[in-house]
């Protein structure tokens, strides 16, 4: 409840008339005090002159008597006392304290802090030395009385009105004080929290203004603290086009007028501490805009929120002992690109509806471990307003989703996933946000994380706002977000979404909705900057982290280092990964085919190898393709459900080959027929033993569970996927069969060999060319096997090659190609 301004019920039916009296009454009363003061100041000074003049003739007579050095010794003492003297009468002086009326509140001051627009409250608030001795403010709307307490010392301000008060206190220096705040029906005892010195050094400043700060979490947003010996919470945030900043939470009763906020300089921050609020409180920033009006703001840098539909920010501090440190220590081994990789996409808050953080934790580890995968990619968990976005319109950059629990929860789902050894990849969203109105949207009343052109700030797709990558506090913003997943939460890799649109000026605008860059050009250099600064950023300070671009183009040089220029004159961006949406698209375009169909669109399986090697590429299968009315990976599949689930089985079997890694989304490794919502998940319930489709889905999950154990036991699949001599056609163009062979090679030269059939039919004796050192191949894996619901064509025993040329190749071999299906096989 908000404390209600004064009454007793008791007030006189003339209040007027009883005010002027009082009046009277009271100047006359300072009149005698002032008169009795001067009297007294001129007897006490004839005396002082009198004891001086004594002093000073005994002080001769002494001198001549008493030794050099005792004298020296006796001044010491002196002054020390008197110093002791001074510093307890400086905090607490003897005898009854009379406030004196303080010098007025300048008018402006008072109206700036009556409207929310003052840059400085700690200027002219709290505890200040004056002629006379040490002014007391104190601003506080509906208080009935205040009165400063500092030891023994207990003084009771004047109302001044407007939440007002204010006394001159004659002392000599300002001393350690609280406040005794007196509301009708209660008192409190606090600090002022206008007594702190900044909480933000110059180095912080500079660094903010610089837009080099890399840990801006640590000094941006709130944070309990001990201050000056005192407990409470720091806020602080960046607003340079404010007039003025306040602070709105539970602790004030969500009225900002008696918590101004101080502007640190040019910085653009402003900065309060507030004494005794602590962790879980809730709050806002309340922003006088530069035209007086005003808006109410959650924090940009919160690292906790309320769950929403509600948007305050809360206050919150870990407190969680991680147990990941072996984890840690060894990820950084093996770049990425050599080593085993195969990534389960997943949406939290629906692969098992209505579990939290710590539940899912539960859960989540076993199922990924037992299914083989390296990685988990989650789908944005930063906050959103919006569930059916699925995570991709952020207005919490700092906050783990709280739909699901708190930070620390959050922190346990990435540890316990770790100590199964499965590593964490993050979506992560930095090129655009939502424009809801508490939110980053014109944050201090202009354009400040959005681009000051409405065409440039405009996603023209999504109805969102793009970042304005130019402005270097912005970029600080976003590159220290990244800092902030991979060092707070220990995420290990960031797959950052929609870079295409970050990349074009044009991207989905029309001749006139865009403007070239300097150079005539359509690259957005400002966001090119910005990832080259972010990439870099991240592999200097998180050792074994990846970041992976969802790029949709050509452009050259994503997966290249930042310093080595292209063809384009480009830099490359940085990039650890890219996703391969080529290979994606036309690879399902072919697979959708009815097989009689195939042949005609054949180099749409092999044409991923001209470019195979000119990024690092991963094979997504993703959500983007399973929603919508794009239907699920089985129903894009031709034929009856035995053969859908065929052609799936041989497509998985030939994306866990081709170089590359690889991402599947969740519900597709158990052929989930239905297109994926957000609203319900999986269909978790076709893997139920009562229903009698059980198997079809089990033996694919079975299938992927093997895929995934075989490949990281193979070198071949993984050690050279970046290296053209890790891959060799066997042969590429049996488009009239429906075939694709080829070799793969680990760094010692060890082959794998793969051979895709996509018809229905089963092909007898087909000769394939192979190296001619290898005495013997083993089928280490088939997809038409029984187990995962095929015809089971299999090769029980080891083939040997035959002398025979084939396929360019000094030898051959003879297989049974099971209908729809694909084989690997190694060296026996």
């Amino acid at each position: 409840m908000t404390p209600s301004p004064p009454s007793n019920g008791s007030e006189p039916k003339n209040p007027k008339k009883k005010a002027t009296a009082e009046e009277a009454v009271a100047k006359k009363a300072v009149a005698k005090k002032a008169a009795d003061r001067k009297a007294a100041a001129a007897k006490k000074a004839t005396t002082k002159k009198a004891a001086a003049d004594k002093a000073v003739s005994k002080k001769t007579a002494a001198e001549k008597a008493v030794p050099k050095s005792a004298v020296s010794k006796n001044v010491k003492n002196v002054k020390k006392a008197t110093a002791k003297k001074a510093e307890a009468s400086a905090a607490a002086p003897a005898g009854p304290l009379e406030v004196g009326l303080s010098p007025a509140l300048d008018a402006g001051d008072r109206d700036r802090l009556l409207h929310g627009g003052h840059h400085n409250p700690h200027g002219v608030l709290g505890a200040h030395p004056a002629p006379g001795g040490v002014v007391f403010r104190v601003f506080r709307p509906y208080a009935r009385s205040v009165t400063v307490v500092s030891g023994e010392l207990r003084a009771a301000l004047h109302d001044d009105g407007d939440g007002f008060f204010s006394g001159l206190l004659p002392l000599r220096e300002v001393p350690a004080y609280r406040l005794l705040v007196t509301y009708e029906g209660t008192v409190q005892e606090t600090e002022d929290a206008y007594r702190f010195l900044p909480t933000l050094g110059e180095l912080d400043l500079h660094l903010i203004g610089e837009g080099r700060h890399e840990q801006l979490w640590t000094v941006l947003g709130a944070h309990p603290t001990t201050h000056q010996g005192v407990t409470g919470t720091r806020f602080s945030v960046w607003a340079p086009n404010a007039r003025g900043v306040r602070l709105a939470g539970t602790f004030n009763f969500w009225d900002s007028a008696g918590h101004p906020m101080r502007s640190l300089g040019s910085s653009g921050v402003w900065e309060l501490f507030v004494p005794g609020v602590g962790e879980g409180e809730l709050y806002k920033f309340d922003i006088t805009r530069p035209d007086g009006s005003r808006t109410l703001r959650a924090d940009p840098l919160a690292r906790r929120t309320e769950v929403p539909p509600a948007t305050s920010s809360v206050v919150t501090a870990s407190h969680y002992e991680w147990g990941d440190a072996e984890w840690l220590a060894r990820r950084a081994e093996r770049p990425v690109h050599e080593a085993p990789f195969s990534v389960y996409e997943i949406h939290l808050p629906s692969w098992r509806p209505g579990l939290t953080y710590r539940q899912l934790a539960e859960q989540l580890p076993a199922y990924v471990r037992d299914l083989g995968f390296t990685h988990v990619e989650l789908m944005p968990v930063a906050e959103h307003p919006f569930g059916g976005s699925w995570g991709y319109q952020v207005t919490g950059f700092y906050a783990p989703t709280a739909r699901l629990g708190g930070p620390d929860d959050f922190r346990f789902l990435v540890d316990a996933l770790h100590r199964a050894g499965i590593g964490v990849l993050m979506d992560w969203v930095p090129a655009h946000f939502p424009r809801d109105d508490w939110a980053l949207a014109e944050f201090d009343g202009r354009p400040l994380y959005e681009h000051e052109d409405p065409l440039r700030a405009a996603h023209p797709d999504w109805g969102t706002l793009e970042f304005d990558f130019g402005r270097r506090e912005v970029r600080n913003f976003l590159v220290a977000n990244a800092v902030y997943w991979c060092e707070e939460f220990h995420i290990d890799g960031l797959r950052v979404d929609a870079v295409a649109s970050m990349l074009y000026l044009d991207y989905s605008r029309e001749p006139g909705q865009w403007t070239p860059n300097e150079h005539g050009g359509r690259e957005n250099l400002d966001a090119v900057a910005f990832l080259q600064e972010m990439n870099a950023t991240v592999y200097r300070r998180a050792p074994g982290v990846v970041t992976i671009a969802e790029e949709s183009t050509a452009w050259d040089g994503v997966t290249r280092a930042t310093h080595h220029r292209g063809p384009s004159g480009f830099g490359g961006l940085g990039f650890g990964l890219k996703w391969n949406m080529g290979w994606m698209h036309d690879s399902l375009e072919y697979m959708s085919k009815e097989p009689v169909h195939r042949r005609y669109h054949h180099g749409e399986m092999t044409f991923s190898m001209v470019y195979a090697y000119s990024e690092n590429y991963v094979l997504p299968i993703s959500h983007d393709e399973v929603v919508h009315g794009k239907g699920s990976l089985v129903s894009k599949m031709p034929g009856d459900w035995w053969q859908r689930r065929a052609n799936l089985r041989a497509y998985l079997g030939f994306m866990w080959a081709h170089p590359g890694k690889q991402l599947l989304f969740m519900g597709q490794e158990f052929a989930q027929g239905a297109e994926w919502s957000e609203a319900h998940g999986p269909d978790w319930w076709l893997l139920d033993p009562a229903y009698g489709a059980e198997p079809d889905h089990r033996g694919v999950r079975d299938l992927v569970r093997d895929l995934n154990a075989v490949y990281r036991t193979t070198p071949a699949l993984w050690e050279r996927d970046i290296a053209p001599e890790g891959f060799q056609w066997v042969v590429g163009d049996a488009a009239d069969d429906n075939v694709l062979a080829f070799l793969r090679y680990d760094a010692d030269g060890v082959p794998l060999l793969a051979v895709s059939h996509f018809s229905p039919v089963v092909r007898h004796d087909y000769r394939l060319g192979v190296p001619d050192d290898v005495p013997a191949w083993v089928e280490v894996l088939n997809t038409d096997a029984e187990r995962y619901g095929g015809s089971d064509v299999s090769h029980a025993h080891p083939v040997k090659p035959e002398p025979q040329p084939w396929h360019a190749r000094p030898a051959s071999i003879r297989l049974t190609l099971p209908p729809l299906s694909t084989l690997w096989l190694r060296p026996a």
